[in-house]
């Protein structure tokens, strides 16, 4: 099994990286809408959708994408004259936050399933926002997107290790048996040490210190609320993964879920930071 997925995860990597770096900006912003069709359609099976539904279900989500980037070009800065926080852009992820930091931990709470229509808008807020992000925040630079994958990244492994190591409190037994407080302390550690380092090297001043180090706590806090919210809705489905599309790893939501959530939290406060009236 870890041999395959490091295979998996190379080959992804592999996939990744010269996408990441070198496709034009609006044949990413293609590429992504194909990756969120293919999460689109994992999530039919959390709806229990049988599976002709859940192609269509893929296929439009992917298509609505795609149609968004033709449609608003300069909001993805595929066309000249870069607009990126227009209205329907803002709201898009202000939904996206007011669900993951306020709705999303009193659903962990309840404990709730995903139903009918409800089940099928909560994929809209889970999935398109996680699209316009992933676009939008290339602008940046391919590295600063990277890079911000890269603080999910070192949540998980940090999270790991620690929970390894020192769990002993069970973070949310009943829905993720495995995760502890110990792991989500170590994950805040791992995500400030190196949000820290990244700080120092690269001369980010963009926030004072103590609300960089916030901020980081907060992006880390997201992160943990968007695993444990795929856990328990695939829980809830009774599946364990969210298919097997990818080998060793299960499939696209389980490697995105903690970027569902981060990923538009992290745009909206980029727009509101660089985008505010000076």
């Amino acid at each position: 099994m870890l041999k395959t997925r490091i295979i998996t995860a190379l080959v992804l990597l592999a996939l990744l990286l010269p996408s990441l770096f070198f496709l034009p900006q609006a044949n990413w912003a293609l590429l992504v809408a194909a990756f969120i069709g293919v999460a689109a359609w994992e999530w039919g099976a959390l709806l229990a959708w049988p599976s002709a539904s859940r192609v269509v279900l893929g296929g439009i989500t992917a298509l609505i994408c795609a149609a968004v980037s033709m449609l608003a070009p300069q909001a993805i800065s595929a066309a000249a004259g870069f607009e990126p926080a227009p209205g329907w852009v803002l709201l898009t992820y202000a939904s996206a936050a007011v669900f993951w930091c306020l709705i999303v931990p009193l659903w962990l709470q309840k404990k709730w399933s995903l139903v009918g229509i409800s089940g099928l808008l909560i994929g809209a807020v889970v999935l398109f926002p996680t699209w316009l992000a992933m676009v939008q925040l290339r602008t940046l630079g391919p590295g600063v997107l990277l890079g911000i994958f890269a603080v999910v990244w070192m949540a998980d492994i940090a999270a790991y290790f620690s929970g390894k190591a020192f769990g002993k409190h069970k973070l949310a037994p009943s829905i993720s048996p495995g995760k502890t407080w110990e792991g989500a302390i170590g994950a805040a550690v791992g995500v400030v040490i190196y949000g820290l380092a990244v700080r120092q090297m690269f001369g980010l001043d963009v926030l004072s210190l103590p609300f960089w180090i916030l901020a980081l706590f907060g992006i880390t806090a997201v992160s943990i609320i968007g695993d444990l919210y795929e856990s328990l809705l695939k829980r809830k489905s009774g599946i364990k993964d969210s298919s097997n599309i990818l080998p060793g790893h299960g499939g696209v939501l389980d490697r995105i879920d903690s970027l569902t959530s981060t990923l538009p939290v992290v745009a909206l406060f980029w727009l509101l930071v660089a985008y505010s009236p000076k």
